[in-house]
């Protein structure tokens, strides 16, 4: 991936998740480590296609799966700060779908963090990608930038 990322206001997103921090989110630098942020940009898509009924154990059909990732940091988050997730759909392409996604806290108007993280739609069984399904493309173009 090579979209640049840089720290945007909450409008730039269209749904929110909040995560509470936990004690060993912190690393030795006394700040969440890095990977503790894909954690929450999993749990912020992955919870907004289960509210949407387009993933989870009871889904059926086609499953996303992760092919990549990005994120970029611009200022530091610690605990015992809860952080919401911004996320919006950056692009639904032929099979697959790129989240954009920011981590916010109350101290800071921008993003402390910018992602991507993009799913490509496989058949359940063989794993071979598959078109990303009409139905899920509906639902998803509602979390897409107005523009």
């Amino acid at each position: 991936m090579t979209d640049r990322l840089i720290a945007e206001p909450r409008e730039a997103y269209r749904h929110f998740t909040v995560i509470a921090t936990r004690w060993m989110d912190n690393d030795v630098y006394g700040h969440v480590n890095n990977v503790v942020y894909y954690s929450w940009f999993d749990t912020a898509v992955n919870g907004m296609l289960i509210a949407e009924r387009l993933a989870g154990p009871a889904a059926g059909g086609p499953i996303g799966l992760v092919v990549g990732t990005q994120c970029q940091y611009f200022a530091p988050v610690s605990f015992p700060v809860p952080v919401e997730i911004g996320l919006r759909v950056h692009r639904i392409g032929g099979s697959s779908v790129t989240y954009r996604l920011g981590v916010f806290t109350a101290q800071r108007e921008l993003s402390h963090a910018s992602g991507l993280f993009t799913h490509v739609y496989v058949d359940r069984d063989s794993r071979r990608p598959v078109p990303v399904p009409a139905g899920h493309r509906e639902t998803l173009a509602r979390y897409a930038p107005v523009q």
